[in-house]
C-alpha cells in the first residue's frame, strides 16, 4: 500500500504535547503556592478578627494574636525553601547555586523571582515581635500585621506578573490585573481557613468570639470568592473555546476537576454560611450554657479542616494547567487533518476583546456581585430570625 503525501505528513506530525508535567515538580509548585497563599491569609485574617478579639477580652486577643502571629511566622519561613526550591528545580534536578544568583540579577525576572523568595521570610521576620510578645501596644501591632500583608501580597503578586512588556498593553494590563484578583481571593480565602483551623483547634474561645470572627470572615470570603468567580470567567474565556474543549482536551480536564473541587468547597461554604453560622450566632443570644453550644463549635473546626483539606487539593490540582485547551485541540486538529507543519506545533493568537465581550463581562460581574452581596445579606438575616427566638427563650 502506498502512502498518499497527506498521510505521510500526518505520520511525520509530532503529536501534541501532554500539558500534564513531573509529580515532583507539581508537588514542590504547590508546596510554594500553599505557603504564600497561607501567609496572606493568616496575616489577613489576623486583622480581620482583630477587633472581635478585643472586644472579647485580653486573654482571647493573646491568643488570637499569638496563634496566627506563629503560624504565619512558619508559612513565611517555610516559603523561602518552597519557593527557592521551584526556581531551581528542572528537567536535571535541582540547581539551587543558579536559582540563588538568579535572584535580584538585573533583569527584570530576577527582581519578581527575588521579591517572591525573600520578602515572606522579611514579614515572617516583622511578625516575630507580635508571636513572641505577650503584651504589644494594639496600634503596633496592627502596623506589624499591615506591613506583614504588603509584602506577602507583593510577594504573591511577584509569582505571575509579567518581566516584559506586553505587545497589547491594554490587554496585557487587564489579564495582570485578572490574575492579581484571582491570586490575592485565592490567598485571603486559602490562608483564612488554615487560620481557622488553627483557631479552632483546643480554642478556648467561646462563641461570642466565634460569632463576630465568624460573620467578620464570611463577608471578606465573599469578596474572595467573587474575585476568584470574575477572574476565573476571563480565565476560562482566554483558554478555553466552549464547554466542549473540558472533555476533549488534556487542559479541559484538569480544568474540570478543578472546577468539581471548586464547586465542593462553594457547597461546604454555604452549609457554614447558611446553616453553621446563624446556629452559632443563635446560640450566642441564648447564653453560654446549652450543651448545643459545645457541638456546633466543635464541629465548625471540623468543616473549615476539610475545606483546607479540599483547597489545598484544588490548589495542587492547578499546578498540572499548561498551555490552554484552544491550543491543544487546534494542534490537535491539525494532526488528525495531516497538516501539521514540521517542528514545533504552531499556537492560535490571543483572543482579542470586542464590545460584546465588554457586555457580557460586565453582565457576568454584576451577577456575580448581586449573588455574593444577596447571600450575605440572607445569612445575616437568618441568623437575626433564629437569634429572636433565643433571647426570648433566654429572658424567660
Amino acid at each position: 500500500m502506498i502512502a498518499t503525501p497527506a498521510l505521510a505528513l500526518a505520520a511525520r506530525a509530532p503529536a501534541p504535547s501532554t500539558p500534564l508535567g513531573s509529580f515532583e515538580s507539581s508537588a514542590v509548585a504547590w508546596a510554594s503556592w500553599a505557603t504564600l497563599m497561607s501567609f496572606v491569609g493568616l496575616v489577613a485574617l489576623a486583622l480581620v478578627v482583630a477587633a472581635p478579639a478585643n472586644a472579647v477580652g485580653d486573654r482571647a486577643e493573646r491568643l488570637v494574636r499569638g496563634r496566627l502571629a506563629w503560624a504565619a511566622v512558619a508559612a513565611g519561613v517555610l516559603a523561602f525553601p518552597a519557593v527557592l526550591s521551584h526556581h531551581a528545580r528542572s528537567a536535571s534536578g535541582y540547581d539551587f547555586g543558579s536559582a540563588w544568583r538568579a535572584l535580584f540579577d538585573g533583569s527584570n525576572a530576577g527582581l519578581l523571582a527575588g521579591l517572591e523568595t525573600v520578602l515572606p521570610p522579611i514579614g515572617a521576620l516583622i511578625l516575630l515581635p507580635v508571636a513572641v510578645r505577650r503584651v504589644l501596644p494594639k496600634p503596633l501591632a496592627t502596623g506589624l500585621w499591615t506591613a506583614g500583608l504588603v509584602l506577602g501580597a507583593v510577594a504573591l503578586g511577584a509569582t505571575n506578573f509579567p518581566a516584559k512588556r506586553p505587545a497589547d498593553l491594554g490587554l496585557g494590563v487587564f489579564q495582570t490585573f485578572m490574575w492579581m484578583l484571582h491570586l490575592m481571593g485565592a490567598g485571603v480565602w486559602i490562608g483564612g481557613l488554615v487560620g481557622l483551623v488553627v483557631l479552632g483547634l483546643r480554642s478556648g474561645l467561646d462563641s461570642a468570639f466565634w460569632s463576630a470572627a465568624i460573620r467578620r470572615f464570611a463577608a471578606a470570603a465573599m469578596g474572595c470568592v467573587a474575585a476568584i468567580l470574575l477572574s476565573g470567567l476571563f480565565l476560562y474565556w482566554e483558554h478555553v473555546d466552549g464547554p466542549s474543549q473540558l472533555f476533549t482536551t488534556m487542559y479541559g480536564r484538569v480544568l474540570g476537576v478543578k472546577l468539581v473541587l471548586f464547586g465542593g468547597l462553594l457547597v461546604l461554604g454555604a452549609v457554614n454560611q447558611f446553616w453553621m453560622h446563624p446556629r452559632i450566632d443563635a446560640l450566642r443570644a441564648a447564653g453560654e450554657d446549652r450543651p448545643l453550644r459545645t457541638i456546633l463549635v466543635r464541629r465548625f473546626p471540623l468543616v473549615v479542616g476539610v475545606e483546607v483539606a479540599v483547597v489545598l487539593a484544588l490548589v495542587f490540582v492547578a499546578q498540572f494547567l499548561h498551555g490552554s485547551a484552544r491550543n491543544q485541540a487546534y494542534q490537535a486538529d491539525l494532526v488528525k487533518q495531516g497538516t501539521a507543519p514540521h517542528g514545533k506545533l504552531p499556537t492560535l493568537p490571543q483572543k482579542q476583546v470586542s464590545a460584546s465581550t465588554w457586555i457580557e463581562g460586565t453582565a457576568e460581574t454584576a451577577a456575580v456581585l448581586v449573588v455574593a452581596i444577596g447571600g450575605y445579606r440572607f445569612s445575616g438575616r437568618l441568623a437575626r430570625r433564629r437569634s429572636t427566638p433565643a433571647q426570648s427563650s433566654s429572658a424567660a
